[in-house]
């Protein structure tokens, strides 16, 4: 087994992760984040069950909007999960989310990731650069011959030297396949390559009793 060095500390809301702080579990709400009394439910109980860090999905300014306040009745940090819009990721910010999760591959050209960059680097939150196999980018699977574990961690570091480029580096990387094998090679890979702490997750994992097995096989 190989030891990997310590990689940077990132905070999120009142936790840290990274630079050998303890491992925190996330778990993501399945709640339409704009019903407000649902989602606070559904985190208090995660939150009973150990959960460290929560992300919710934010498609639109009423589910952003409800950030404000789903935080003043919840005791972990809260990610905002961003995809294709990056007002939500502004709002989100303005909000009161911790983190925010974006794939700078689907919310638009650079000027937008710019401006989601300069929000962060305005209030110090850190960017999760996520991943996923299901839409590696078509050019990366013709240079590799399909969805490969080396494609998905150039993809990664691709955008997260994107965002470098525009001046920051509070980040955490994330490269998610409900290919357990290919999440674990892909994680191994990019370990050598990064310093970031890396946020590892099966996804579409499945039934809860196949999806069970395959995050206790790609977590553990």
């Amino acid at each position: 087994m190989s030891i990997r060095n310590h990689t940077k500390v990132i905070q999120i809301g009142d936790r840290k992760i990274g630079g050998g702080n303890p491992i925190l579990i996330q778990s993501m709400t399945n709640t339409r984040t704009e019903d407000v009394e649902a989602t606070v439910a559904q985190i208090l109980e995660l939150e009973k069950a150990g959960c460290e860090i929560i992300r919710c999905t934010v498609p639109t300014k009423e589910a952003a909007e409800a950030i404000s306040q789903i935080k003043k009745r919840i005791h972990i940090p809260l990610v905002a999960d961003i995809h294709f819009d990056y007002r939500m990721a502004l709002l989100a910010i303005e909000n009161g989310a911790d983190k925010i999760r974006i794939n700078p591959g689907n919310i638009g050209g650079l000027d937008r990731i710019r401006a989601v960059v300069d929000a962060c680097k305005e209030r110090g939150l850190p960017i999760r650069v996520g991943v996923n196999s299901g839409s590696l980018e078509k050019d990366l699977v013709e240079k590799y011959g399909g969805v490969t574990a080396r494609g998905l961690v150039e993809s990664a570091l691709d955008k997260t030297h994107l965002i470098e480029e525009l001046g920051y580096d509070k980040l955490v990387i994330s490269i998610k396949s409900s290919q357990v094998p290919l999440c674990i090679e892909a994680h191994q890979l990019l370990a050598k390559e990064t310093d970031y702490p890396l946020h590892v997750g099966i996804t579409e994992a499945g039934t809860v009793y196949s999806g069970t097995i395959k995050s206790a096989v790609g977590l553990g």
